[in-house]
């Protein structure tokens, strides 16, 4: 496992247990991968942006210190939306890209716009990430870029002021992420960018809509003539005033609190239309045996304590298996959860870690060549569930922990990631 070296920051945290149906309305903060998308934009506008309700988060202020260190005036106002200037990228920089897939992946290619030498490191953890698509892609690109262990951090990008463009192919199988960095910095190269995914299966395809979808509505011409290819025009990149929607993804534990404890949990603001692949636990849910309303009120999930089992490719949002896998768990039918081999490469190999976890309290898991099973258990039972640095582990623990007694979450800080309120949104639901 990637745990070998971790070395927890806090005691273990007890997983409360839910006493009774919950009844809870839970107002989310941001979503993450809209507001790291709208701060690299806003920092290559040709005009100031105002950011409204952005996440703040471990990986939001990672990502306002790369661009900072970049060059870009970002203010933080006392209501927490956050106001960007752009400046010009003129000076030498070390960026810490934490654990932060979006700053690891999305900022290089904005640092090669640079006229000097911009250091990239990272946690422990991040040097196990890949990152080969995005250097040999800037190289590829004209970009002069070293990286002394070849396709991890840490690397620096020797950068000149410009990127010429033109067509580009790389093989973005292992993550999303490779294509959304390319694409959000290339209307600001001089001839924009052709952009062909050439490989097996792109996973998280919602990530890339997202991702053209901030770009058209800050003014950027794009398309996707054919399947796995993206054309950015080059161009003015729009400012102005962006909401920042909540996060989908940071709903799937709320929600699937009321299938374990029964109740209802209701999500206000939801979206009517939204590219976050969170949307998507509207159906899984409901297969899960969850009954799904939307209304004014928001998005709510009503369960009575009864999980099924689910057969599912969740190819478009891995993000989402550790919800579901803890569900799983819980489940009284067999799961099988596919087309997610790519988390191997996240904060942790999350095929492993949830298998690992699973299985340590008494669980049936195993993995599979691009997923996981998980049957049904009558002997599942209390202990530390490990939690790998990985926020969406702790929260899986923390799903299971509403049923089963004695559930001790290794690190709960690890949430802060994206949701640094977790603990106590948690408890406030379950108090409600």
């Amino acid at each position: 496992m990637t745990s070998a070296s971790y070395s927890p920051s806090s005691a273990p945290w007890p997983a409360p247990l839910a006493r009774g149906p919950i009844h809870a309305t839970v107002s989310l903060p941001g979503s993450k991968s809209l507001t790291n998308r709208e701060l690299v934009l806003s920092a290559l506008a040709s005009e100031p942006t105002r950011l409204i309700a952005p996440l703040d988060s471990r990986d939001s202020r990672l990502m306002i210190e790369a661009l900072r260190a970049l060059g870009t005036e970002i203010t933080v106002e006392q209501n927490g939306d956050i106001l960007v200037i752009p400046r010009a990228f003129d000076r030498s920089a070390r960026i810490d890209c934490g654990l932060a897939g979006t700053v690891m992946r999305f900022v290089p290619p904005i640092a090669a716009l640079s006229t000097e030498v911009i250091d990239f490191d990272g946690d422990a953890a991040a040097r196990k990430r890949p990152m080969d698509v995005t250097l040999s892609s800037l190289r590829d690109l004209g970009v002069f870029v070293v990286d002394d262990v070849k396709g991890v951090l840490p690397f620096n990008i020797h950068g000149n002021g410009a990127i010429e463009g033109g067509e580009l192919t790389i093989d973005a199988s292992s993550s999303s992420q490779f294509v959304s960095g390319l694409l959000l910095a290339a209307a600001r190269f001089e001839h924009g960018l052709v952009l062909h995914h050439r490989g097996d299966h792109l996973p998280s395809m919602p990530h890339i809509e997202m991702t053209l979808d901030c770009l058209r509505r800050r003014g950027v011409v794009v398309s996707s003539p054919e399947p796995m290819v993206w054309v950015v025009e080059p161009g003015l990149i729009a400012g102005g005033e962006v909401a920042i929607e909540p996060d989908l993804s940071n709903a799937g534990p709320f929600l699937a609190a009321a299938l374990v404890a029964g109740g209802s949990v209701t999500v206000p603001h939801w979206p009517s239309s939204t590219t976050q692949v969170g949307n998507e636990f509207d159906g899984i849910l409901q297969q899960m045996g969850a009954i799904v309303t939307r209304n004014e009120n928001g998005f709510t999930v009503t369960g009575n304590g009864k999980i099924h089992g689910i057969d599912i490719d969740l190819s478009i949002g891995g993000e989402l298996t550790p919800v579901i896998a803890a569900l799983a768990a819980l489940a009284d039918s067999p799961s099988r959860i596919s087309g997610v081999a790519h988390l191997r490469g996240h904060e942790t190999d999350r095929l492993a870690a949830l298998v690992a976890e699973i299985n340590r309290i008494g669980g049936i898991a195993r993995e599979t060549a691009d997923g996981l099973e998980i049957d049904p258990s009558q002997n599942l039972s209390g202990g530390l569930w490990r939690t790998y640095e990985d926020h969406r582990m702790a929260t899986a623990g923390a799903i299971i922990g509403l049923r089963v007694p004695g559930i001790e979450i290794e690190d709960i800080t690890t949430t802060s990631k994206t949701m640094p309120e977790f603990n106590k949104l948690w408890l406030e639901m379950l108090s409600a």
